[in-house]
């Protein structure tokens, strides 16, 4: 099974990026503000669900992979711990130019069918999923299980931290979309990304 280690390390990395807020959560976060917390719980569902189609193609993919080309999965997991400290670096550089707020998106009167559509149209979610995944998958283990747990444990943090927006309401959502506030969160996800990156590169060359 996974590593206890990488799985916390994989919980970290899940928790700083929903610490920011992205499309999905600015939707959820709008919906609160403005149809209140019933309508944000509802458009986090949505967003939940629309997570679980990208899960599930990832699942299959590297799954397959893992059985075709075990090898594979040993490169992909160096490319992604490459491309988790490329995010970090991007998101130090975000936060040295970063300008203006970022704004909550429009509330909708059908808070789930939109939150599951603003999940499901967003393709650089499976990219995220499948580059990501790879350097905290023990490969000599069956894949598909360990890919479910890391499902559960990202969208567990993902649903928590989602809630606490919806119950803190208006006061955090104005903090979390300014833009001095979006400067020191893109400073904490890129170190931890970065911290998170060399050590898996270090496991997997020194492994």
């Amino acid at each position: 099974m996974i590593d206890p280690g990488k799985l916390a390390a994989f919980a970290l990395m899940s928790a700083a990026a929903s610490l920011v807020p992205g499309a999905s959560m600015l939707f959820v976060m709008g919906q609160s503000v403005w149809r209140g917390g019933r309508s944000g719980g509802v458009a986090l569902a949505g967003v939940q669900f629309g997570y679980v189609w990208w899960w599930v193609l990832a699942a299959l993919g590297l799954g397959t992979l893992a059985e075709a080309f075990p090898v594979a999965l040993h490169l992909l997991a160096f490319g992604g711990a490459c491309y988790l400290a490329w995010l970090g670096i991007s998101a130090l550089r975000s936060a040295r130019h970063l300008e203006g707020a970022a704004r909550t998106q429009k509330p909708s009167s059908h808070a789930f069918r939109d939150g599951l559509l603003v999940a499901m149209s967003n393709p650089k979610s499976l990219i995220y999923i499948v580059a990501l995944l790879p350097p905290f998958v023990n490969p000599r283990s069956p894949v598909v299980p360990q890919l479910v747990l890391l499902a559960v444990v990202a969208m567990g943090i993902d649903v928590a931290l989602g809630t606490a927006y919806i119950l803190a309401g208006h006061g955090l959502a104005r903090a979390m979309t300014r833009g001095t506030t979006r400067k020191w969160l893109d400073r904490a996800v890129g170190s931890i990304f970065l911290v998170i990156s060399l050590a898996i590169l270090a496991d997997l060359l020194l492994g």
